[in-house]
């Protein structure tokens, strides 16, 4: 039998590699062996293993919708720790999932000052983004792993979903800040961002912000 070890499998932007039969230790090495500072997403459910490297366009949606939900948290003086793409396992599910960004923001206090999160014993992220130029998205690993709140982003379009019953729904508004038309308003300041420049489009979303509430 011909072994590989996972750094010297090379995956191009924008592709995936899929590996089977990857037991929970075998996962927990491999993310050993990748490290914390790598390009590639992974997502692990049920043995089957996901290695990603997303595109440099993925990267630029997911840093201006991140920093918009930044701006407006802030702007709404809500507390909040993002947390990027930290790796979010639970061994009893047999799922992890490393999303675009993820803000704790319900859940802030519960997992403050923490260095190292355990799903089994702490809350998910209350809101995750995913940026679904590759279509990698795995609603339902997130549901599995209980996250209340998944947005997608996807053709210059934002869909908002909620987690009901074990199952995600599409809304028009998000829970975390209703009576505002996120779906409509995020995108149409991301776009401003490739336009006008990243200091112009925030300082207009701000703007924005300020005069709903």
């Amino acid at each position: 039998m011909v072994m590989l070890q996972v750094r010297q499998i090379h995956v191009p932007p924008g592709q995936r590699v899929l590996l089977e039969n990857v037991g929970w230790p075998e996962f927990e090495d491999i993310l050993q062996e990748l490290g914390e500072h790598r390009s590639a997403r992974i997502a692990y459910k049920n043995g089957i293993l996901e290695i990603m490297t997303p595109l440099p366009e993925h990267e630029t949606s997911k840093e201006n919708i991140g920093d918009l939900i930044k701006v407006l948290l802030e702007e709404l003086d809500i507390d909040y720790l993002p947390m990027g793409s930290t790796t979010f396992k639970n061994s009893a599910m047999l799922q992890g999932i490393e999303p675009d960004q993820c803000f704790y923001i319900q859940n802030e206090a519960a997992v403050r000052g923490k260095d190292r999160l355990d799903l089994s014993s702490d809350p998910p992220p209350d809101l995750a983004l995913e940026i679904d130029v590759t279509s990698r998205t795995h609603p339902k690993t997130y549901a599995v792993l209980q996250v209340p709140e998944l947005w997608r982003f996807e053709h210059g379009k934002l869909q908002i979903n909620v987690l009901k019953e074990g199952q995600y729904i599409t809304v028009s508004e998000s829970p975390t800040f209703p009576g505002l038309t996120l779906n409509e308003i995020i995108p149409r300041y991301a776009a401003q961002m490739k336009q006008v420049g990243r200091r112009a489009a925030i300082k207009a979303f701000r703007g924005w912000i300020r005069s709903k509430v």
